[in-house]
């Protein structure tokens, strides 16, 4: 886990309804929620373009953040993200959710993949794959990272990685591979290239055929 520390400040928002959203998102703000832990789900304004800023850091999405309102500051997750349908900037909702040390959590974490053109499958001229981008693990809050990673140097043409081959750190499960065999999916693969077909080429019709006998016979 990375030191860098994610900080949100919010406040408090008692006028609820649609109307009352779009007149926060006028101003600059959007509305959001936190829930979880022992406290009761609270309802909050937090400022867009402050926000944004933290959005640009991958590490946000999967990182313990310091949520502070009214002076009282919670540890949180970034549970979801509401964004415009085609203004990708435009953040329309946050869900965030309380963590209770020592108690474990579930989380989406990124994959980062390594050595992707120095593969031997690569080098072969195969086409890496990449399947899944995230993955779902669980842990205890101190021990969550921001990403895993996965070196794909011995992969060959034809092969992949599942999720039980996944180099963890300590105390990090992946919840799905306890659901039996079959739930071992390909994280990431290795495919041959692309042939691509000659055209074929096109039968000329033949000349000389009956009618030209015909004709010499007349």
């Amino acid at each position: 886990m990375s030191n860098e520390t994610f900080k949100i400040e919010a406040s408090v928002r008692d006028d609820l309804g649609k109307g009352a959203s779009r007149r926060l998102r006028r101003e600059g703000n959007i509305p959001a929620i936190v829930y979880g832990g022992k406290k009761a789900p609270v309802s909050l304004t937090i400022n867009h373009n402050e926000l944004l800023k933290h959005l640009d850091h991958e590490a946000f999405f999967s990182h313990i953040l310091e949520l502070n309102v009214g002076g009282e500051t919670d540890e949180v997750v970034l549970r979801d993200l509401h964004r415009h349908p085609y203004k990708t900037t435009v953040v329309l909702h946050a869900d965030f959710q309380r963590i209770t040390r020592g108690q474990k959590m579930r989380m989406n974490v990124p994959l980062h993949f390594e050595n992707r053109e120095e593969s031997k499958g690569a080098k072969a001229g195969g086409v890496v794959s990449v399947i899944h981008n995230e993955i779902e693990i669980e842990c205890l809050p101190r021990q969550l990272p921001e990403y895993l990673t996965i070196d794909l140097s011995d992969l060959d043409v034809n092969e992949a990685i599942h999720l039980s081959e996944i180099k963890l750190p300590e105390g990090i499960a992946i919840p799905e591979l306890a659901l039996g065999e079959g739930h071992d999916v390909a994280v990431v693969g290795i495919h041959p290239p692309k042939v691509e077909k000659e055209p074929e080429e096109e039968e000329q019709p033949e000349t000389g055929g009956e009618e030209e006998k015909g004709e010499e016979e007349a």
